[in-house]
């Protein structure tokens, strides 16, 4: 599977897309580059997936993308797996903005469906 790297070391992009993905799943949506919204958007949609399983496996799994945050687990299981049963997959979407000003960079906002 081919991901972007986006120019930082391997702990760094975890914590990176961990984050964005918190933020996504707690407030609905944020705002940050095209690039990071492409793929956060793929663990948003396994995180989501992962709670209409609802197997003890699957919550372990999502605890540990998300640095064992249960707020953010309980929601994706309690709420989100509830808002999304009749849906496969395409539970985010990508809004383009504008260019940021200070380096060019495509600013985009990552909201759940």
């Amino acid at each position: 599977m081919a991901y972007r790297k986006l120019g930082r070391e391997t702990r760094q992009r975890r914590s990176i897309l961990a984050g964005l993905t918190k933020t996504v799943i707690l407030n609905g949506s944020v705002v940050t580059t095209e690039a990071r919204a492409k793929e956060v958007r793929k663990f948003v949609d396994k995180l989501i997936t992962y709670g209409k399983k609802g197997t003890l496996v699957s919550r372990r799994k999502a605890l540990a993308f998300v640095h064992n945050d249960k707020e953010v687990v309980s929601k994706v299981f309690n709420e989100l797996a509830k808002n999304y049963e009749g849906r496969n997959g395409g539970y985010t979407r990508i809004i383009k903005i504008k260019e940021r000003i200070g380096d060019d960079s495509l600013q985009v906002k990552l909201e759940l469906v």
